[in-house]
């Protein structure tokens, strides 16, 4: 287990590939976002998308679902997190592509109210099969000091 005294700015870690399926990209879209180009190869190619694509909020389901997953194979002591920052989507994702990610420390921080507590942000990119950046954020995770 990794506690906040583990957390180093600068460790890089690379993980994940999740492939992304037209089943649910479809999905997705009905539920949670509806438009056109989501749901349609015929209103997609009247777009700049070209071609049916992926909501940005399911690449963040994806991404979320990697590291998830990475969490399980590398636990720390994460207590969920309040929030990203500086979200952006920078190139469509679509059905057949493979989703990875990569995941920077660029701040850690001891809790001034709460000893056993501390925060952590990431640098986190995400990139398809052909090494093009689709996604980036940073990430904030509240994580718990070492015990004594």
């Amino acid at each position: 287990m990794k506690y906040l005294e583990d957390m180093q700015v600068g460790i890089t870690r690379k993980f994940g590939a999740y492939a992304v399926t037209r089943e649910e990209v479809l999905e997705f879209a009905r539920k949670y976002d509806p438009q056109p180009f989501h749901l349609s190869d015929e209103a997609a190619a009247k777009t700049h998308f070209g071609r049916l694509a992926a909501s940005g909020w399911h690449t963040c389901a994806m991404t979320m679902a990697m590291l998830v997953e990475d969490g399980k194979a590398n636990p720390y002591a994460g207590l969920g997190s309040p929030g990203v920052d500086e979200l952006r989507w920078l190139k469509p994702v679509y059905p057949g592509d493979t989703l990875r990610v990569e995941m920077e420390i660029v701040e850690v921080t001891p809790s001034r109210s709460k000893p056993d507590l501390g925060s952590f942000r990431s640098a986190i990119s995400v990139f398809n099969q052909a090494d093009e950046p689709v996604m980036r954020m940073t990430s904030i995770v509240l994580i718990l000091r070492r015990p004594d």
